[in-house]
């Protein structure tokens, strides 16, 4: 069994995380300026969460869990669910997940990459949200 129990807590933690840097004003204004509608694929549970800059408004990013219509995606993301969990604890490199093949990526790479030094305060604020939920037994480092 993976670290998630279920779809449910996968969509109210990076669910919740995605809703909160979408909030965070500096993150917003960059994840906006990018333009990208990003699906994120997950398995081990099953689920999947968009996130929708399309607008280029940092006051109308949307963050959808769970299926989407109507929308397409110019950005791919599909891994394991305990991947993206690590990914978010800052213990995954994407670069190297993506060598491995742990991430796969379709669509284009460089505009992702973009907003990597964008994500770096992610790291804390996924951290401190598990804290704060009482899941701090899901905290592991590298």
């Amino acid at each position: 069994m993976g670290v998630f129990k279920d779809a449910d807590q996968l969509y109210e933690l990076l669910g919740g995380l995605f809703d909160e840097l979408t909030s965070d004003e500096n993150i917003a204004e960059k994840f906006a300026k990018s333009a990208l509608i990003i699906h994120f694929n997950y398995t081990d549970p099953d689920a999947e969460i968009w996130l929708d800059a399309s607008q280029q408004d940092p006051e109308n990013l949307v963050v959808i869990t769970g299926p989407a219509e109507g929308i397409t995606a110019e950005v791919e993301m599909s891994m394991k669910a305990d991947i993206a969990h690590q990914f978010w604890l800052g213990n995954v490199n994407l670069m190297v997940a993506l060598t491995r093949k742990q991430i796969v990526a379709k669509g284009p790479i460089p505009k992702i990459m973009k907003l990597l030094p964008v994500l770096k305060p992610a790291y804390v604020v996924y951290r401190q949200m598990l804290e704060d939920k009482g899941l701090g037994d899901m905290i592991t480092e590298k």
